[in-house]
């Protein structure tokens, strides 16, 4: 998608009202070089969709960026320099995730870095940052377990995606890399909104706490 078309997505995007079900979410996840959004670089980019309690696999996205060399974030991720010498370049690999999240809402576990990391690249690049609703599993996994969602299970310690995997009985499979991750993201997501369904919170407002992407 070329940049100037990506705000022609929100005319008739999600209100506050608009039911859970008719939401398409982007379970989102990122690989970079480091934690400073304003200093490190995109290494890979992994989503897949989630609508109406499904996992769509084949509505998701995944890029590869190429890096100059290697950097201590290697030992996260495993990625290195000569892995990526095939993968595209940041501006690309942003104009393809683009079209592919249209006005979707962004889900992802601390999702803000993700977030924040991305819009740097986009307002380096483009000029602009994304106006997507944006949803973190941390913070709704907080709030259902205010609402007593959880009365009936033992707490995941420290709210992390590994605590909320063994909390819900979900094997992380590929974890610390953006499309595994993603995944995994979207089965405890899915397991989220069967408990905000059950607390009564069915629309985009109450499972969206305040949170601006842009």
């Amino acid at each position: 998608m070329n940049p100037d078309d990506y705000f022609t997505h929100f005319g008739h995007s999600y209100t506050d009202e608009t039911p859970v079900s008719d939401v398409r979410f982007v379970v989102l996840d990122t690989e970079t070089t480091g934690l400073d959004p304003r200093r490190d670089r995109l290494i890979t980019i992994g989503a897949v969709a989630v609508k109406d309690g499904e996992i769509l696999l084949e509505d998701s996205f995944e890029a590869l960026l190429r890096m100059d060399y290697n950097h201590a974030s290697v030992t996260v991720h495993g990625i290195t320099r000569d892995e990526t010498n095939e993968g595209m370049e940041e501006a690309e690999a942003l104009e393809l995730f683009l079209g592919y999240l249209r006005d979707g809402v962004i889900v992802g576990h601390h999702i803000g870095h993700d977030v924040q990391t991305l819009n740097v690249a986009y307002q380096r690049h483009f000029n602009m940052q994304l106006r997507n609703r944006a949803l973190d599993t941390m913070d709704l996994t907080l709030h259902l377990n205010d609402d007593g969602a959880f009365a009936d299970r033992a707490m995941a310690q420290g709210f992390t995606l590994d605590a909320l995997c063994e909390m819900f009985g979900i094997a992380p499979h590929d974890r610390h890399t953006a499309g595994g991750d993603a995944f995994i993201t979207a089965q405890v997501f899915l397991r989220l909104l069967r408990a905000a369904r059950k607390a009564g919170r069915t629309s985009v407002a109450s499972i969206c706490m305040p949170y601006a992407t842009g």
